[in-house]
């Protein structure tokens, strides 16, 4: 009966998704394979308690004392109550860190997914790559092309050659692509996915009547000015840092990470060529010492320390730091897992694990560094004042000191040098010039290539992993890297012609960010447990022009691949379902309309300060603790690298902002009560239900006219005549509510909670 009861668990669990797969090689097995297998695996020399788990059906069969694992049900399995020591206390040699319980409590409720098709965990393979065949075999590894361009029976939709490519899908299975949205939907989405800003009254006048007038004029126009104004680079710099795993806070204080924050934003908004932002991020300060700044790409992620200073704790804080460099790298721009080939070679992807220490040699010879910025001459100046100040407090004090513990007067030596020292020490305190910026960065510290981990534990070294590129990508000649650690010639791979890589995920997260889903809707994971792209010859196309230097290309510019994509009738499509296509395709993967879009927590605060009033447009400086009480643009929110040092942190975590521990692929979207408590409840939300009441009737005489004003200001559109009747209603009623807030203002409170303020169509 046990025996069937467990089998109908296993065969009944619902079929891991690529995301449960990754999560499970990326966190999980390493976790089992440095903690567990020791003892629990068929590796040990002893199966302590007959308890086996390298194997999903081994870990909810159990042992001597019954199953290990209830899938879906952490806090019922017995594996979870021994990591807790509520039961057993295991591992023995030390409690496992509250992150790493998490990683298994959630790998439980997520069904506990584990690639059955493999064999339960084994030593070193001896696998042998036939790289050219391999490369042929799946579609990301192969060269980009750029193919042709596709005929279509309707030659009026398309404005350029993405509309093409889309709507050769569409019709080969007899669809239409949806009629063009509305002027005023469509200037606040151009508006909210460029600037993450909504639009001003003025400007909804001025568009309708250019829009008016010509259309494709209009947006060409709108979209020309959005992308050099510069909140652009606030918007898509936000983008990009959570791909960096960005945070303000780790383990120690990063006081300065802020200035690699407002560097990403700056380079966007010059239009740095993205092949130049991302080699500048890799080694900037090996290319130009103005770009060292950039490499906190690298310097800002976490950095483990060792809680117990014995060799494998510190062996193991070290492993971790390589591990989070390794994955932001290869995820991040390249979107591969390779990462989960620390302890073992890819389960799915050629990856071996030997490649995965070809690059973690890379920073394994570099170093976390607090770097001057600023003119040599200026800073020179600053350390000379600053150490003369440092040499003439030391003899004072030491003068002092001596005269102390002598128990004596100052001799007329000691009693001019002290009448002289403390106030020239005061005259050079006030003429020290100001400090030089601090930028947190990475450098280079050696050039020696590490050896591969057995199992992942740097402290059983094996063969030797020369640093070099994804064999993959390079083939078994693939070039050694010997400049410094190799970070230098690791960025010029990453950029180069020959990877197909770092440009086609840059033009998925693009795409992603303007239509909601990626033409590859896995876009950190490229390899064969991602997803295919739903219009691959579309992709190639666009990364061919992306990384292209011909005319007609766009040279590595983010802003011509934004103006492309919006200029196309695909992105300026109305986003209202369609019965005939939502039967064949719900899941709009042949993309025949515009996916309506919650706002992330960014764009809905901003726009709720811009629609009061209040919003600043300060660019750049130190992070605000407390977004909540401070009117700058969200983006400059403290954050830390757990979610739960700042008072911003709960905040944007309330909305969906991803906790930084890693590189993020993208935004949830929950709908949850704690929100719209929120909503209705909230500090935040009262006094800004205050702050525009008190605009509403600063800038309009009547309540038909104020109700009138808030639904341009907040909806972009025009009140409909029920709604006005509505509002009028509540605003003359006498209501018997408690609370502290004028009609106005829970009127106010309504309608900047409202559905349609948070999302975009």
């Amino acid at each position: 009966m046990i025996i069937t009861l467990l089998a109908t668990s296993f065969h009944n669990a619902a079929e891991p998704t690529p995301v449960d797969l990754e999560f499970f090689e990326t966190k999980v097995r390493p976790l089992l394979h440095e903690h567990c297998f020791s003892c629990h695996s068929v590796q040990a020399k002893s199966v302590k308690g007959g308890l086996r788990l390298d194997s999903r059906m081994a870990a909810i069969r159990g042992g001597e004392s019954g199953a290990a694992v209830v899938v879906g049900q952490p806090n019922e399995s017995r594996l979870i109550q021994a990591i807790r020591w509520q039961s057993l206390e295991m591992p023995p040699n030390g409690k496992l860190r509250e992150d790493q319980i998490e990683t298994l409590i959630q790998w439980i409720q997520r069904g506990a997914p584990w690639p059955e098709s493999q064999e339960p965990d084994s030593a070193l393979s001896e696998k042998t790559y036939d790289w050219p065949q391999l490369q042929q075999q799946h579609w990301a590894w192969r060269p980009i092309v750029s193919p042709e361009v596709p005929k279509v029976q309707d030659t009026t939709w398309p404005q350029n050659e993405i509309d093409r490519f889309l709507l050769a899908k569409i019709e080969a299975v007899g669809l239409h692509p949806n009629p063009p949205a509305q002027p005023r939907a469509l200037l606040r989405r151009i508006r909210i996915d460029l600037t993450g800003l909504p639009p001003s009254t003025a400007e909804v006048q001025h568009f309708l009547i250019a829009f008016a007038d010509n259309r494709k004029q209009a947006v060409s126009d709108l979209v020309d000015r959005l992308l050099r104004s510069p909140e652009y680079g606030e918007r898509w710099g936000r983008h990009w840092l959570d791909v960096a795993r960005y945070s303000d806070l780790d383990n120690a204080a990063m006081p300065n990470a802020w200035r690699y924050r407002d560097w990403v934003v700056s380079a966007l908004n010059r239009d740095l060529p993205f092949d130049e932002f991302v080699r500048g991020q890799i080694a900037g300060d090996l290319i130009n010492p103005d770009l060292t700044v950039a490499t906190g790409f690298l310097a800002l992620g976490p950095t483990y320390i060792s809680d117990g200073g014995d060799p494998d704790a510190t062996a193991q804080a070290r492993s971790e730091t390589l591990d989070d460099r390794v994955d932001t790298v290869t995820r991040g721009l390249m979107g591969l897992t390779v990462a989960c080939c620390r302890c073992h070679d890819h389960r799915f992807d050629p990856f071996p694990q030997l490649d995965y220490y070809s690059l973690a040699g890379i920073f394994n010879n570099t170093q976390n560094r607090d770097v001057p910025q600023g003119k040599r001459e200026s800073i020179e100046a600053w350390d000379l004042a600053e150490k003369a100040i440092r040499d003439l407090e030391k003899q004072i004090v030491e003068t002092k000191a001596r005269i102390a513990n002598e128990k004596r007067e100052p001799t007329p030596d000691e009693k001019s040098q002290l009448e002289s020292g403390e106030p020239e020490l005061e005259r050079l305190k006030k003429n020290l010039p100001p400090k030089y910026d601090l930028v947190h960065a990475i450098a280079d510290i050696g050039n020696a290539d590490m050896t591969l981990a057995i199992r992942g534990n740097l402290r059983r070294p094996g063969p030797s992993a020369p640093r070099r590129f994804l064999r993959i990508l390079g083939g078994a000649e693939t070039p050694l890297f010997q400049r410094g650690s190799g970070r230098l010639d690791l960025a010029e791979a990453l950029t180069s012609a020959t990877n197909p890589l770092t440009a086609r995920v840059m033009v998925n997260r693009v795409w992603q960010q303007h239509f909601g889903l990626g033409l590859v809707r896995t876009p950190s994971n490229f390899g064969l447990l991602g997803e295919k792209p739903t219009h691959p010859e579309l992709l190639d196309w666009l990364a061919s022009r992306f990384q292209g230097k011909e005319a007609a290309d766009f040279g590595w510019s983010l802003k011509k691949l934004h103006r492309t994509i919006l200029l196309s009738s695909a992105y300026q499509m109305a986003s209202s379902p369609n019965p005939q296509a939502m039967e064949k395709d719900g899941d709009n993967r042949l993309v025949w309309r515009m996916n309506p879009r919650r706002l992330d927590v960014e764009s809905w605060r901003d726009s709720i300060l811009t629609f009061t009033g209040e919003l600043e447009g300060v660019i750049g400086g130190p992070p605000i603790d407390d977004i909540g009480a401070s009117s700058r643009r969200t983006l400059y929110a403290a954050v830390s690298r757990n979610g739960d040092r700042f008072s911003s942190d709960g905040f944007l975590r309330l909305f969906d902002f991803p906790v930084p521990r890693a590189t993020s692929e993208g935004r949830t979207s929950s709908v949850v009560p704690q929100q719209s408590l929120f909503l209705m409840n909230s500090p935040f939300m009262a006094e800004r239900a205050k702050r525009l009441a008190t605009r509403l009737h600063r800038e309009a005489n009547t309540e038909s006219a104020r109700i009138r004003l808030a639904y341009e200001l907040l909806f972009a559109r025009p009140v409909t005549t029920e709604e006005e009747e509505v509002g009028l209603d509540f605003l003359q009623s006498k209501s018997a509510s408690t609370s502290p807030l004028s009609l106005w203002e829970q009127y106010a409170q309504v309608l900047l909670s409202a559905s349609e303020v948070m999302y975009v169509e």
